[in-house]
């Protein structure tokens, strides 16, 4: 398989909405969080620039990706796809055993507030002990990917934060995966 190719720009970022799991050898896997709660398992892989999240309950899996891959991604069990730029909602409901509801939200800022909001992200991701990856781009600017996660006991809530230099890229997403009792 060749490697999968990378763009900075803030058009190549997608969420891709799957009905599986995929595999992990596809992704630059940074961290790694798995959450096993009485009806649930809940599995988290951060990226650089982006994360998977796969929710799973009695036998049916939800899995979020969000990525600025350009080739390479798995198109087998794709129930949404969508670009990140501007504000997004989106909400699916998989049968009558889990839904998902996601909201993402993009900006390029300029220089001075891009640095405010890096130091403000990383500072919350290290108060809140938030799956963190930290990285300088080909220019020697920083970036980071973290993503803060909340368990329930029926849903997950997780907040994601995307910041690349280069264009001042700020990407958030929110997401709720729930399962329903049954």
């Amino acid at each position: 398989m060749s490697t999968p190719s990378k763009s900075t720009s803030l058009q190549a970022y997608r969420l891709v909405l799957y009905r599986r799991a995929l595999h992990p050898e596809l992704f630059d896997v940074r961290s790694r969080r798995v959450i096993d709660h009485l009806d649930y398992e809940f599995e988290a892989w951060l990226l650089p620039g982006g994360h998977l999240m796969r929710f799973q309950h009695a036998g049916v899996c939800s899995t979020e990706l969000i990525t600025d891959l350009e080739e390479g991604i798995p198109d087998r069990g794709v129930v949404a796809a969508m670009p990140c730029a501007g504000e997004r909602e989106h909400e699916e409901a998989f049968g009558d055993k889990l839904k998902y509801v996601s909201s993402v939200q993009t900006e390029s800022l300029p220089e001075s507030l891009y640095r405010a909001t890096f130091d403000e992200l990383t500072e919350f991701g290290e108060e809140n002990k938030a799956m963190m990856h930290q990285w300088e781009d080909e220019d020697g600017g920083r970036c980071a990917s973290i993503l803060d996660v909340q368990r329930f006991r029926r849903e997950i809530h997780a907040q994601a934060y995307h910041l690349s230099s280069r264009g001042g890229l700020v990407l958030r997403t929110q997401s709720i995966f729930e399962h329903v009792e049954g």
